[in-house]
């Protein structure tokens, strides 16, 4: 048999499974409660949103950070009990029992979208409002069961990347590891700043497209006769392309960084200084996407207590276009920037294993002048982006002082739900 003679050593991998597999279930726990507007953390927002947008922003923040606790601790109690059993094989066999659930995992994550779209279908097709309740309602569990998936996704990805890191060690010959060491230190402050990096870059790339796609609708409301009225259809094909379009331009700058930053440390300064942006990368990026989703996530099902469950007033109030403010900052939290982490994450261990051989033997700086290639791509790339996609940004106020632009300006949809009727 394949433990033959081993069967302690095979018993304390089936642990290190059984325990990445609890420890998926219990980061779902966690993030349902966070999340879901049956439970107080979602509900303090709807609550926040009786004095304004800005403190429903304040809470869903405070409640995004503060639902990074359980998962970390979660996590780290994995990490350790599993080093403990299996050493770092340990440690790889719990992200193999974590991800071991990854049919029901991709079905809940693929639910939230599913009944997001049934609901946009439902309210363009002008069906009864019944439809549009129900559909909202499994909007709302949508947004949890996203939110689940979301924290199985970086949970795995924390795992896979804790055992990816020890794979480069072996293979650049770093036998330990000093983090008061200045050299390994300034990686992990570089890791550390990464994530937030690539978030502001989806983030502002998201305002971006919003942006161009605002000015467009402004523009087909002022120049398409009967639009208005709903005698004439809008032209949806346009904002399709914009959004596609920016889609893939945007992503430019954050994919060169994400591939050339593991390389341009590791041959500008070591591969010491490289094993601290990983394990820096990896500590602030988790923080960073869970925060991100879970926020989201509570920022959207608030507007959606509201909404179904009639709290605070129901659809109209104040408090309820509070709401609809924060679920506006949610989108690129939970749908762009959070899990664009967990790709970040292991994009950048597996840039960094891949080139782990042609660092061995390396002392600090010894091959700094190869360096110098990665360093000089991204520069170039960056100016490159900012000259061709950055330079001249779309002003969305610039209609507002034309005939019939400060008609369109105030009766706009203003929120994602009004505006998918387009």
């Amino acid at each position: 048999t394949l433990f033959e003679g081993r069967e302690t050593e095979g018993w304390e991998i089936f642990g290190c499974i059984v325990i990445g597999l609890l420890a998926g279930v219990l980061i779902g726990q966690v993030t349902e409660y966070f999340t879901s507007y049956s439970y107080w953390p979602t509900q303090s927002i709807t609550d926040a949103g009786v004095t304004g947008p800005a403190t429903v922003i304040i809470q869903g923040l405070g409640v995004g950070m503060i639902s990074t606790v359980f998962p970390v601790l979660i996590l780290v109690s994995t990490i350790l009990g599993c080093d403990a059993l299996a050493s770092e094989y340990g440690i790889a066999m719990a992200a193999v029992g974590m991800l071991s659930t990854l049919g029901v995992t991709l079905a809940t994550d693929a639910y939230g979208p599913i009944a997001d779209n049934a609901g946009g279908i439902a309210e363009m097709a002008e069906l009864e409002e019944r439809v549009r309740e129900t559909t909202d309602a499994l909007d709302a569990l949508g947004n949890t069961t996203a939110a689940t998936g979301k924290g199985f996704a970086i949970g795995s990805a924390v795992l896979t990347a804790l055992s990816l890191l020890a794979a480069f060690k072996s293979k650049a010959g770093i036998s330990t590891v000093d983090i008061g060491d200045p050299v390994v230190l300034s990686g992990a402050l570089i890791g550390a700043m990464l994530p937030f990096l690539f978030a502001a870059l989806t983030m502002l790339s998201v305002q971006k497209a919003a942006g161009a796609i605002i000015i467009e609708v402004r523009r087909q409301f002022a120049e398409i006769p009967g639009l208005r009225e709903g005698t004439a259809e809008a032209d949806s094909d346009k904002c399709v392309a914009i959004s596609t379009q920016s889609s893939v331009q945007e992503m430019i700058l954050p994919g060169l960084y994400a591939i050339l930053s593991p390389i341009t440390v590791g041959f500008l300064i070591g591969p010491q200084c490289l094993t601290g942006l990983l394990a820096g990368a990896i500590a602030s990026g988790m923080m960073l996407a869970i925060m991100m989703a879970n926020a989201g996530g509570a920022w959207d099902n608030a507007k959606k207590y509201i909404e179904i469950e009639g709290a605070k007033g129901g659809k109209g109030t104040d408090t309820h276009k509070a709401c609809v403010v924060g679920d506006t900052v949610g989108d690129p939290f939970k749908d762009t920037s959070g899990p664009s982490l967990n790709i970040l994450i292991k994009l950048m261990s597996i840039i960094s294993l891949t080139m782990a051989p042609l660092m061995e033997g390396f002392s600090d700086w010894e091959t700094w002048y190869w360096g110098l290639i990665p360093l000089a791509v991204m520069l170039i790339g960056t100016y490159l982006v900012y000259y061709y996609f950055w330079r001249e940004i779309a002003d969305i106020t610039a209609d507002v002082g034309k005939p019939g632009a400060a008609r369109v300006s105030s009766e706009a949809p203003t929120s994602g739900e009004d505006a998918a009727k387009l």
